[in-house]
């Protein structure tokens, strides 16, 4: 049973599950935000706190190996500490803004399960020391492998995290497009029938995994990873209302039993928002446009003091421009950028001013 409120800060296990489940009673759903950055952490947490809603954080390999240092070497030891440290950076700073976080990772097909493996080690030390774990969940897409594959190795894994209170999220059916080496762009015209689920095969997977814990599903209904050209992928939400309504009829649930995923958020269409979280959608993920939202303020900002960004002094007065090209002034645009973005999702996710953090 929830209970509605949740402290303030990061939130894990039952926490997470409340939080889940309010969602889905509530009829709104969560963006998930990519972060890369202490900045656009900061920007994220920023937007939550001015939407008064709760938010899920979460990182790609590639966000994760930049917190990390692009200059690293081992690119491995890198998205696996930089997801530590960025995690580190949140937990510290969460609850100072006032509303619940959910911290996962985005992405992990097979050739980055290595990655998922190692910030599951740091987890489960992370337990011991403190009772919860780091992460509140993470998502393998083996979309591309074998049903059975797929879904008996999101089960190993599951059993793992749930021994650490973690969620998993699972993707069946292929996103389109591609983010941080996962994919591939979408050529138009090409064939898209793979980016639409079959509902026998969510059953499929809520047979297997229900019994071994908490998890959701980024059931694909036409997504694509970026923004395209209008009419090249369509989307089909009504796929996740009968995915929701053959496991409900099967076990003789109430409504809506799946936690579903909307995978591809930006650039998608309002009233196909609307839908989905219609169908049991409590996430939507966010990328390329809250990119484009943190990019372009200090392209703005640039030309508007172009010449601060070839002299530090001017040449012909000796006028000193520190003030303007110091990175905190065109940093902190790129920060509210994000966060205006973001403030616009949760309005689109109807989640804005419904954070149950007291």
């Amino acid at each position: 049973m929830a209970t509605n409120t949740l402290k303030p800060g990061v939130v894990t296990g039952k926490a997470y599950f409340e939080l889940v489940d309010a969602c889905k009673s509530g009829g709104y759903a969560l963006p998930a935000v990519n972060i890369t950055s202490s900045s656009t952490a900061n920007a994220a947490l920023e937007a939550a706190a001015k939407a008064n809603s709760d938010i899920i954080i979460q990182m790609s390999n590639g966000g994760a190996a930049f917190w990390g240092g692009p200059s690293l070497a081992d690119s491995h030891n890198a998205r696996v500490k930089g997801g530590v440290a960025a995690c580190q950076h949140i937990h510290m700073m969460a609850e100072h803004y006032g509303v619940a976080v959910v911290l996962h990772t985005d992405h992990a097909n097979r050739k980055f399960l290595p990655w998922i493996d190692d910030l599951l080690n740091f987890g489960e030390d992370y337990y011991k020391l403190h009772g919860h774990p780091l992460f509140s969940s993470h998502m393998l897409d083996l979309s591309e492998e074998d049903l059975k594959d797929n879904i008996e190795t999101s089960a190993r894994y599951l059993e793992r995290m749930a021994k650490i209170d973690m969620s998993i999220e699972i993707e069946l059916g292929i996103t389109g497009g591609e983010e941080d080496g996962v994919g591939h762009d979408l050529a138009e015209g090409a064939n898209t029938d793979h980016l639409y689920t079959q509902p026998e095969d969510v059953l499929a997977a809520y047979d297997l995994l229900t019994p071994i814990g908490h998890f959701s599903v980024a059931a694909s209904f036409g997504n694509v990873h970026g923004v395209y050209k209008p009419g090249n992928v369509a989307l089909r939400p009504e796929i996740l209302k009968h995915s929701q309504a053959l496991v409900q009829s099967t076990h003789s649930l109430a409504n809506n039993p799946l936690h579903l995923v909307f995978h591809g958020g930006s650039g998608s269409e309002k009233a196909k928002i609307a839908e989905a979280l219609s169908y049991g959608v409590f996430k939507m993920n966010i990328d390329t446009d809250t990119q484009f939202a943190y990019s372009e303020p200090v392209g703005n900002y640039v030309d508007a003091h172009s010449i601060a960004f070839k002299h530090q002094i001017d040449p012909k007065d000796g006028t000193p421009y520190k003030k303007f090209y110091d990175p905190r002034k065109w940093v902190r645009a790129c920060e509210v950028g994000f966060a205006d973005r973001l403030v616009e999702a949760f309005k689109d996710l109807e989640s804005y001013g419904k954070s149950i953090a007291k």
